[in-house]
């Protein structure tokens, strides 16, 4: 079977889990940037959790089908339609040869998740079928999706039902992005650190898969030093260090960047901290302009905010019979 891409939105990429154990020779992570909703929707088609989807980013593509599938939708609110006539969100319908799945305009969220039965086959590589355009690497050859493209569909089986709204995970009003302070923490002052936390940030139009900036609090004091040599004249500089996933860089002390998917491995910038691995999926659905806060939680919150993650996955595998 293959799906047949009319119309590719506006960013709409093959991604599944990632390819972690190369970000040492500075290959990112990749993979969905809502992981939870990617894993829901492989859930909702009876694919394996960590089968590949297509991730749609503010608008929708328009896909035909050439053989009869599942196909569940999640993640944003971003309405699928099925011949014209839409369809819900988070629940797997039928869809026969010939149909054509489009969206309507998205409501709330960012990036909305499209798992069809038997999972997008494009090849593997190291390990994974995930787009990372920036190295031409994975998905389908190396790209964003463009119309014309044809897309390889493994043999699936029935869909699972649908997943009520309570057990749903998307972003607060303002989102509260959990993190835990860093290795570099003492480069600022402590009446600094307070007003970061204190402060309600804006996400910046620059927000993709590399990482999201944010805008609108108050700069950043540091403490006074003599710079070492090789770390350059800006007192957020630092002489090169690794970048960890969700990894927070405040160059010149004025916007947060937090480091996601697609992100580089390191650099000269000295690191606030890191967003917990359990916010990481809220940050893929905020828009521009949406508010979020930092909170500082210590390695204790933030390994039980890990197990409520995999408790609420759970509870969605045992509510769909998995």
């Amino acid at each position: 079977m293959a799906v047949k891409v009319i119309s590719p939105g506006l960013s709409t990429t093959v991604q599944d889990l990632g390819r972690p154990g190369y970000y040492h020779l500075g290959i990112p992570l990749s993979g969905g940037m809502d992981r939870f909703a990617l894993r829901v929707a492989n859930m909702l088609v009876g694919n394996d959790e960590g089968a590949a989807v297509l991730e749609a980013v503010f608008m929708g593509p328009e896909l035909e089908f050439t053989a009869p599938a599942w196909v569940a939708v999640t993640g944003g609110d971003l309405p699928p339609k099925l011949n014209g006539d839409e369809r819900a969100g988070w629940e797997a319908f039928p869809v026969k040869a010939g149909d054509r799945l489009s969206f309507g305009f998205l409501k709330s969220g960012a990036r909305a998740y499209i798992a069809i039965s038997g999972g997008i086959d494009v090849p593997l590589k190291l390990g994974s079928r995930s787009t990372y355009t920036l190295g031409a690497l994975g998905g389908h050859e190396g790209r964003a999706l463009k119309a014309g493209d044809e897309l390889p569909v493994g043999a699936g089986s029935a869909g699972k039902g649908s997943v009520p709204a309570a057990m749903r995970r998307m972003p607060g009003n303002p989102a509260e992005l959990r993190m835990l302070p860093g290795l570099y923490w003492h480069r600022i002052t402590a009446e600094a650190g307070k007003r970061f936390f204190a402060d309600t940030w804006k996400v910046a139009p620059e927000a993709d898969r590399i990482g999201y900036r944010f805008r609108g609090g108050t700069a950043l004091e540091f403490v006074p030093r003599e710079q070492p040599f090789g770390a350059g004249s800006n007192p957020s500089n630092i002489v090169d260090a690794c970048y960890p996933y969700g990894s927070i860089q405040v160059p010149g002390g004025t916007e947060p960047i937090v480091l996601h998917r697609d992100a580089v491995s390191g650099g000269g910038y000295m690191m606030l901290g890191c967003v917990i691995s359990a916010d990481m999926d809220l940050i893929g659905q905020l828009q521009p302009h949406a508010p979020a806060r930092f909170v500082e939680v210590s390695m204790e919150q933030a390994l039980a905010a890990r197990h409520d993650r995999q408790a609420a996955l759970q509870r969605v595998r045992h509510h769909l019979g998995k």
